[in-house]
């Protein structure tokens, strides 16, 4: 096989990849936002069990809850849940979102209990609402304080969309595997990494500048 062709097929594969990253950030985020809220709750037994969900989605492999959305449905329902390549990847992005949105819960518990309470008690003598609390004065500085550890999931994540391969979702390492390992082709595993430091110092910009843009708030 020529570069071209290698570098074509890699491509299909990065293709699958991205969109296995992207799609876990969107519906990661805002579940993860929810699940903070949850596990915050003044009634016990919500924030009780949130937290023990939590707990046990990070205390636990990727690798793992890959296999348990992909094998588990198929021993307790009569039908195959995840058939196919687009069920396969399904089931990875189900997996993933858990695992991401667990994460970033505590990210965002972390970002919105580390606001003063001061400033809570400020808003609420100005009269204003929860609501114009949260979004007019506790929001940017959360974001600013959450920023760096959530680049750093990002960034994680990227590199994380090669677990899919064991349940044979057609990403770039899969790819790999099945139609250049299986040949001998050494060289191509290698120049996979071409791709996610590129993808990875792109997101290492953007993030950079997210960070020049929110230097004005104070925290």
């Amino acid at each position: 096989m020529d570069f071209t062709t290698i570098t074509l097929k890699l491509l299909e594969g990065f293709k699958v990849s991205f969109w296995l990253f992207a799609l876990t950030l969107i519906f990661s985020l805002p579940l993860g936002l929810i699940i903070s809220f949850g596990s915050m709750s003044r009634f016990k037994p919500v924030s009780w069990l949130v937290r023990v969900f939590v707990w046990i989605i990070r205390g636990t492999p990727l690798m793992l809850q890959l296999f348990v959305v992909f094998y588990v449905p198929d021993l307790v329902f009569p039908v195959k849940t995840f058939s196919g390549e687009h069920g396969r990847f399904f089931a990875a992005l189900v997996a993933f979102v858990i695992n991401y949105a667990c994460y970033f819960s505590e990210i965002f518990r972390g970002g919105i209990q580390g606001v003063p309470k001061g400033q809570y008690e400020a808003a609420q003598v100005l009269g204003m609402t929860a609501k114009e609390t949260f979004f007019t004065v506790v929001l940017m500085q959360v974001v600013k304080r959450i920023l760096a550890p959530i680049s750093n999931e990002v960034i994680t994540l990227v590199k994380d969309t090669s677990l899919a391969r064991t349940i044979a979702v057609a990403e770039i390492f899969y790819i790999n595997q099945t139609e250049f390992l299986s040949k001998s082709l050494i060289w191509p595993m290698f120049y996979i990494a071409v791709f996610f430091l590129v993808f990875v110092g792109l997101l290492t910009l953007f993030f950079g500048w997210c960070e020049k843009k929110l230097s004005y708030y104070r925290v």
